[in-house]
């Protein structure tokens, strides 16, 4: 508590946040993790929390280390192994592993993916990472409807350019929070019809 969602705890409460938050993280690990079109891999913060056992067992886990989330997400990067990397977000409640497959399959075509959110920001960065040196995570306002822009503007020396993955919702404020409350720990999704206003599949 006070760690995950804070900006939704200060409207709907710290137990509401972290509720969500323990719910939806299970959720989108439990739709993702064993898909054996890719390999999964949890990047913690704080560093201490990475030998929590709320963490479902079998995840490959790393720590983030310091610094705001560009230089996080930055590090993520550049310790990974060769090939196409995907980065999401775990507190996107409608994420499926056919939004991850179209993603990658973004790749095949772009130098770089981002999946946005409809309050101007991105639950999804991916990088087809040929030419390797990539660094999009700077100067962007993070937490603010500038951020998604301001990191597509990072891409634009590529030479095959960003691709778009499907438009998701997040939840940030009790609004958000009650337009999914009947379903965002589901492991199983209902049909996109009853699901948080503002997703687009």
């Amino acid at each position: 508590m006070g760690r995950v969602k804070t900006r939704l705890a200060r409207e709907a409460g710290g137990g509401e946040a972290v509720r969500f938050y323990r719910h939806t993280v299970q959720a989108v690990l439990g739709r993702l993790w064993r898909d054996p079109r890719w390999r999964t891999q949890l990047s913690v913060a704080p560093d201490s929390a990475i030998t929590n056992p709320f963490w479902p067992k079998g995840v490959e886990r790393h720590r983030q280390g310091s610094g705001d989330l560009g230089r996080r997400m930055q590090r993520i990067i550049d310790e990974a192994g060769p090939g196409p990397l995907i980065i999401i977000g775990t507190d996107i409640p409608a994420i499926r592993a056919s939004d991850i497959a179209r993603a990658f399959a973004v790749l095949k075509t772009h130098d770089a993916v981002l999946g946005p959110t409809p309050d101007g920001g991105y639950w999804l960065a991916g990088l087809k990472r040929c030419p390797r040196v990539v660094r999009p995570f700077e100067n962007v306002r993070w937490s603010t409807v500038h951020a998604f822009d301001d990191t597509a503007a990072n891409f634009k020396h590529l030479p095959l350019g960003l691709g778009a993955a499907a438009t998701l919702s997040d939840v940030d404020n009790k609004a958000d929070l009650h337009a999914c409350q009947s379903w965002f720990g589901r492991r199983i999704l209902p049909s996109p019809t009853i699901m948080t206003p503002g997703t687009s599949r």
